[in-house]
């Protein structure tokens, strides 16, 4: 059964918007996985970015820069991660009880290299 393309459902992919995991270079992604494993543990709720003093004063989010370094997005994390104070409400406030303050120094120490 052929299929017909030529249908308009209504929607298209915005590329701008879309995440290309395959061309992303994730290998600083996954050495921070093996450096602290229980990054995987986290389910990107956003208690972290909700709780922050940076966040509040300074348009910081964790939770973004996080997402961005798991899908190999490296462009500004570095300069954004700068902006944290390491005031350590973010690990008090995570479900998970994911060490944030070892993640951001993790990810600085890992972008650093790039």
């Amino acid at each position: 059964m052929a299929v017909d393309r030529s249908i308009n459902w209504g929607y298209s992919i915005s590329r701008p918007r879309a995440v290309d995991m395959d061309g992303n270079d994730l290998d600083a992604a996954w050495a921070l996985i093996a450096e602290i494993p229980e990054l995987q543990a986290c389910i990107a709720c956003g208690s972290c970015a909700a709780t922050c003093t940076a966040g509040n004063l300074t348009p910081f989010n964790l939770r973004k820069v996080h997402t961005l370094v798991r899908r190999g997005e490296y462009k500004g994390a570095y300069d954004e991660l700068n902006k944290c104070m390491l005031c350590g409400k973010c690990r008090l406030a995570c479900p998970r009880g994911i060490n944030t303050r070892g993640v951001i120094m993790a990810i600085k120490r890992r972008l650093g290299e790039y």
